[in-house]
């Protein structure tokens, strides 16, 4: 693969993704426009993970069974139908469904994710995984950036106006790069293509480890993202939306963790690339919590958890597609749907405990989570040494 073209995979990828990161800085200015609870305002970003995941289970997979080039361009006309809907929505119920339908489809990422790690040579499969995985963590920084930008100037609503406008603008480069022709598929059915989707996780061992591990990282990972907008927009802080978006700069070293882990990941070091970053996402919870006492420290901490969060996921990715190559789609599918639901827990059980126990609680809740996932590879590479398994 070209680097011209995976670039473009890139920025596709990240495009596609950022529409589920847009409403995070913007929570509290959607809460005052549709008169809904700070308690409850994780619901948004909840129902959008949720419909993510069902579309990681439901669309993603057919990447194996269909043509992949005209499966991500009708996805992206549908996304940008649905970006208008929720630019545009006059309730909160119109709303949800509208942010339901961006979540179901935004599972484009991961189709693009899979097909460049189809398209590229076995010995630069993780370079190239890394590569697009940095442009999606890229597009997930913009989005929080741009968000609270647009937001502060034109309202929040311009945000998803936005976003339509540049799905139009990669579809049309999308359609003009893509390739025409790909490899036979097998000869499945939609319902054997599902079920030979939920067969890899009895299957793949490292499949389920790496499965937990996804659910535990992305739960620590949204919650400091779902719930750092309401200390810091509050007094005494009361930083501005696009104050708060720039925070999401600072997490541009998860970015360079994507390509570097892929590169590592390559030369058969993914295992102690992921102990390393699950020590560092432990960490990072110390400096997060003086948000109050220093803004400087509160950047250090976002820094270092996207870089574990980033190191740990794209390792993961890397060492699933090694064992089928065929499935890419299926496995992309399979292993992201664990992301997609500790990014829902993160989403709801953050903005619930800081409304019971403030930015402190939250700050336990994430070092909780992230010790959780360190003690859990910490075990199984106990049980891989003394079983071979």
């Amino acid at each position: 693969m070209s680097r011209l073209v995976a670039l473009l995979f890139a920025l596709c990828s990240g495009l596609a993704v950022a529409n589920i990161y847009y409403a995070q800085p913007l929570l509290d200015s959607i809460a005052k426009d549709f008169s809904l609870a700070h308690s409850s305002i994780g619901i948004v970003i909840t129902v959008t993970q949720v419909c993510y995941a069902l579309g990681l289970l439901l669309l993603v997979p057919l990447g194996d069974l269909l043509n992949r080039r005209k499966l991500i361009i009708i996805q992206m006309l549908l996304s940008v139908i649905a970006l208008i809907a929720v630019g545009t929505s006059s309730s909160s119920q119109a709303l949800f469904i509208g942010m339901a339908a961006i979540g179901l489809l935004a599972v484009i990422t991961q189709t693009l994710v899979a097909f460049a790690a189809s398209l590229a040579a076995p010995s630069e499969r993780g370079r190239i995984v890394g590569l697009v995985t940095s442009g999606i963590v890229i597009g997930i920084l913009l989005a929080r950036t741009i968000a609270g930008t647009l937001n502060d100037w034109i309202g929040w609503r311009s945000v998803y106006l936005f976003s339509a406008s540049l799905t139009l603008l990669g579809i049309i480069a999308l359609f003009l790069v893509l390739p025409k022709h790909e490899p036979e598929r097998e000869k499945l059915s939609y319902t054997e293509l599902i079920v030979s989707v939920l067969q890899l996780y009895r299957e793949l061992p490292v499949l389920r480890v790496r499965g937990v591990l996804a659910t535990l990282i992305f739960t620590a990972f949204s919650i400091l993202w779902t719930s750092m907008v309401l200390p810091l927009s509050a007094p005494p802080l009361s930083l501005s939306h696009t104050a708060i978006g720039a925070f999401g700069l600072a997490g541009a070293a998860g970015a360079l963790a994507a390509a570097c882990a892929g590169r590592l990941a390559d030369r058969g070091l993914g295992q102690k690339t992921t102990g390393v970053a699950l020590v560092i996402l432990l960490l990072s919870w110390l400096p997060i919590g003086y948000v109050h006492h220093s803004l400087w420290l509160l950047m250090a901490g976002v820094i270092m958890l996207d870089l574990a969060v980033q190191a740990v996921h794209v390792t993961s990715q890397s060492l699933i597609y090694e064992v089928r190559p065929e499935a890419q789609s299926r496995l992309t599918g399979a292993y992201m749907i664990f992301y997609s639901i500790g990014s829902a827990i993160g989403s709801i059980a953050s903005t619930q405990m800081y409304a019971w126990a403030g930015w402190t609680g939250v700050c336990w809740l994430g070092a909780g989570v992230s010790a959780a996932a360190l003690l859990f590879w910490v075990f199984d590479r106990y049980i891989h040494r003394n079983t071979g398994h």
